[in-house]
């Protein structure tokens, strides 16, 4: 089952993104606290939402989908930027994934966006069949860049 979360998920999203990071050989790069979650996700203005995959017996979370609109200034609409997608290894092929990922296109089609997008890691060869397997194609035409840390502080203190 799928579901939005809800304020009381903020726990089991931050928890699930704990071990994504685990999983990404990036713990230390986890930095978010419950109340920042709490706040993007639920706040006066939200800039994120997420999706709840439930155990089909047990109704126990076993998964999350966390997103958030981008936009297209060609097409003039928005899309979704698929920020983290992550299914526990004991669930994993039990269909959640796929089930996050339907929940979203049905969002994308219902709403009149025109794309849903995201990022994976090239060493991750499970997730990228996976997504393969569902029609997505990498758009090896475009590289990520990435502003962090000192070097978006630096840039940031420029006068203009």
């Amino acid at each position: 089952m799928i579901r939005s979360a809800t304020p009381a998920d903020v726990p089991v999203v931050h928890a699930l993104i704990r071990e994504l990071a685990e999983y990404e050989k990036a713990p230390q790069e986890a930095r978010a606290s419950e109340e920042q979650l709490r706040e993007a996700l639920f706040g006066e203005r939200p800039a994120a939402f997420a999706h709840i995959a439930e155990d089909d017996t047990t109704g126990e979370p076993v998964g999350f989908a966390l997103w958030f609109l981008n936009f297209s200034t060609w097409h003039g609409v928005h899309g979704i930027y698929l920020e983290d997608l992550y299914v526990r290894p004991a669930a994993r092929g039990g269909g959640h994934g796929r089930a996050l990922l339907t929940e979203l296109a049905r969002i994308c089609v219902s709403r009149g966006y025109e794309r849903l997008e995201w990022s994976v890691l090239n060493w991750n060869r499970p997730a990228i069949g996976f997504y393969e397997s569902l029609g997505a194609r990498p758009q090896d035409e475009w590289t990520v860049y990435r502003l962090t840390d000192d070097a978006l502080a630096k840039l940031g203190r420029t006068a203009g």
